[in-house]
């Protein structure tokens, strides 16, 4: 880990502890984050295919590129959004927003006035925290 990487793995400790949590949750939060990412990214597809879930049962599916075929792939979204689910769920005050555009970061933290009353998350989630 080079020092940058280190000053920007503290200063997001830093603000995930000031937000109340602790520091197994902020570094629980940065893996969920990280393989939300990946699963966006697999999602939009890759150079070789990508995810696909069946809209009818659920399944996840790897759809080759190459081939053309489907086949059975494990699903790493909902155990990671249940894990999120479990930490938010000691922290009230605080909403998760998971942003599925792979070009960015994807989980925000929101604090409570980070999104004015009545209006969708989905156009304020960047005055969030980024947990990247």
């Amino acid at each position: 880990m080079t020092r940058k990487e280190a000053m920007r793995l503290n200063l997001l400790e830093s603000a995930l502890c000031n937000l109340g949590f602790s520091l197994s949750e902020a570094a629980q939060l940065r893996r969920i984050s990280s393989r939300l990412h990946r699963w966006h990214e697999l999602e939009c597809g890759v150079e070789n295919g990508g995810v696909e879930r069946d809209e009818t049962t659920g399944k996840v599916f790897w759809y080759s590129s190459f081939t053309g075929k489907r086949t059975r792939y494990p699903d790493y979204e909902t155990p990671a959004l249940k894990r999120l689910a479990a930490i938010m769920e000691r922290h009230p005050t605080l909403k998760p927003y998971v942003q599925g555009d792979p070009r960015g970061c994807a989980l925000y933290i929101l604090r409570p006035g980070d999104v004015p009353a009545g209006e969708a998350a989905d156009a304020y989630y960047s005055r969030g925290l980024a947990v990247y």
